[in-house]
């Protein structure tokens, strides 16, 4: 009976966070390339396969210091390549390919990344916590920092992207600096047993929590953020307000994606980056942009309240 019960679950959340809608397709982004930000296509070769990351910047940026690196979320599969050349891919409305513009300066570049692609049919939770894509990452981090000159990583997953993101900060303890995990998978479901079963030893990252509060989706409570960010001891990003939601609760454009809000949330976690600010320091607050408004609430955590933002 449990199995069966965990196998039904599985299949809701699959279903759920499959059911894409048609707005939700696209990538906002792609009105901005060549003027606002410049999108190439990264592939190292390994073997028989290949993995691949979209690079992001601002057109005249050279030098970067700061790299974010993006793992979306379910099913984490972008399917990313160049046709007419062009990039092209799938998962434009998860909320962190979505809101990627947001971390943009003159010093920072992003890297949104696929599965490799010989996972493009299934790429399990189980295959993400073996150690050959932890090797995956790394030859893709080694080519960016070659390439750009990257001196300073932060591994970022949301939702089920956040059992990649994790396992392969550690794998990655000398690259990878930091770690944010937001709308993180924390209950365990047919899809496997997300951030329940993931092995925490080795990680040594900085490591924040973003969570929106009234997430509804059935596997990402926002207690069981709570819950989490007291294992680690890490600051735990609270977010609130923002919408008006236009999906169904596991869905990017619900509070479980920062509907409304993508902007300041973003904001929010740059300042993290940049200054540590809140990492352990009892009394401090991270900064975001107007109109958000940021504080902590209660001590320890932080929150983030925005109205309606850029998408």
């Amino acid at each position: 009976m449990d199995l069966a019960r965990s196998a039904c679950a599985g299949l809701l959340l699959a279903a759920a966070l499959a059911a894409m809608p048609k707005q939700a397709q696209g990538d906002p982004n792609r009105a901005l390339t060549n003027t606002v930000l410049t999108n190439t296509v990264l592939t190292v070769a390994l073997k028989d396969y290949g993995i691949a990351g979209l690079v992001t910047h601002k057109p005249e940026a050279k030098a970067f210091k700061y790299g974010i690196v993006l793992f979306p979320g379910y099913p984490s599969i972008m399917k990313l390549r160049e046709e007419g050349g062009q990039p092209r891919f799938e998962l434009g409305g998860n909320f962190l390919i979505r809101a990627r513009r947001h971390w943009l300066d003159e010093e920072t570049l992003v890297i949104s990344v696929d599965a490799p692609s010989d996972q493009w049919t299934s790429f399990s939770q189980q295959f993400r916590q073996d150690a050959r894509y932890g090797a995956d990452v790394a030859a893709l981090l080694a080519e960016a920092a070659r390439r750009y000159g990257i001196s300073d990583s932060t591994l970022v997953g949301t939702s089920e992207g956040t059992v990649s993101a994790l396992p392969a900060a550690r794998m990655n303890s000398g690259v990878a600096r930091r770690l944010i995990l937001s709308s993180s998978v924390f209950l365990s479901s047919g899809n496997g047993p997300g951030l329940s079963g993931v092995d925490w030893d080795g990680v040594q990252a900085r490591l924040l929590w973003v969570h929106h509060e009234d997430d509804g989706c059935r596997f990402t409570p926002y207690r069981s953020a709570k819950q989490f960010a007291e294992m680690p001891r890490s600051p735990l990003l609270t977010v609130r307000g923002g919408g008006p939601a236009r999906s169904s609760s596991c869905e990017a454009y619900a509070e479980h994606g920062f509907v409304g809000i993508e902007r300041e949330t973003v904001l929010a976690m740059r300042s993290w980056v940049r200054t540590g600010v809140g990492a352990g320091r009892r009394g401090a607050a991270l900064e975001a942009a107007e109109p958000a408004v940021a504080g902590l609430e209660p001590p320890g955590q932080q929150f983030v309240r925005g109205a309606q933002a850029g998408g």
